[in-house]
């Protein structure tokens, strides 16, 4: 398993509009093989007024991430990435992580 992550620092007054932006795109993920889940996640309100947001993908392997970022697929769903740079500070911080160990609830 890899986890690929890009954290977004978001002032209070611009969470609407990023969360609006995110839960209105389509991604082009869930057709990709090696796809295994996608999370939006919002942090705690900083006392900065700043809000940590993180999204992460879960693939197969790191391999498919990498097949995905140079995909036609991967260019589309970031073809107007730059026009929202103006709602989080800075540049996103991509952490890549491949897995070690996986401990899942069993069901019965």
């Amino acid at each position: 398993m890899y986890l690929a992550m890009n954290r977004f620092r978001v002032p209070q007054e611009n969470e609407t509009e990023f969360e609006e932006l995110w839960l209105g795109r389509d991604s082009h993920l869930k057709d990709l093989e090696g796809f295994v889940e996608f999370h939006m996640l919002k942090g705690a309100l900083g006392e900065d007024g700043i809000r940590l947001y993180a999204s992460h993908t879960i693939w197969q392997s790191e391999d498919h991430f990498i097949a995905w970022t140079r995909s036609q697929a991967f260019r589309d769903a970031h073809a107007n990435a730059g026009g929202s740079r103006k709602l989080y500070d800075g540049h996103p911080n991509f952490e890549g992580f491949s897995s070690i160990q996986e401990i899942t609830q069993t069901t019965g």
